[in-house]
């Protein structure tokens, strides 16, 4: 059993693609429309995980809080220097790094980031 794919809401579906293909190497599918106004792409890594960056016009915008349930999304970068470099450049390019690379008090070394909607992403080796 594997995880099929992950969907998140966006307001701005160019703008997150295109976050997505610049720092984690996505490639997108072609858009997907249906008529009642619902549309996304499918983003996909390198090593097959999938990413469906969806929108549609009665998008409730005011629960972007934490709250229970999926809290971010993990990817591997390989190494440690590929953590600093990609947080570095994330960070020069104006998003906001939550927490520099750090080796966690459970030992895991990562970053945190904020995507353009503010979706916490992490970056490990």
């Amino acid at each position: 059993m594997r995880v099929e794919h992950i969907a998140i809401w966006t307001l701005d579906m160019e703008r997150l693609a295109s976050f997505y293909e610049k720092y984690f190497n996505a490639k997108r599918n072609d858009k997907y429309r249906n008529d009642k106004g619902f549309e996304s792409y499918f983003l996909v890594f390198d090593e097959g995980a999938r990413l469906e960056i969806m929108k549609k016009p009665s998008i409730d915008t005011t629960l972007h809080v934490e709250c229970i349930g999926y809290a971010h999304v993990a990817f591997s970068v390989g190494n440690r220097e590929n953590v600093i470099s990609l947080t570095r450049r994330i960070e020069n390019d104006g998003y906001k790094v939550v927490s520099k690379p750090r080796t966690t008090g459970d030992g895991y070394f990562e970053s945190v980031i904020l995507d353009p909607d503010g979706n916490i992403v992490e970056i490990t080796p």
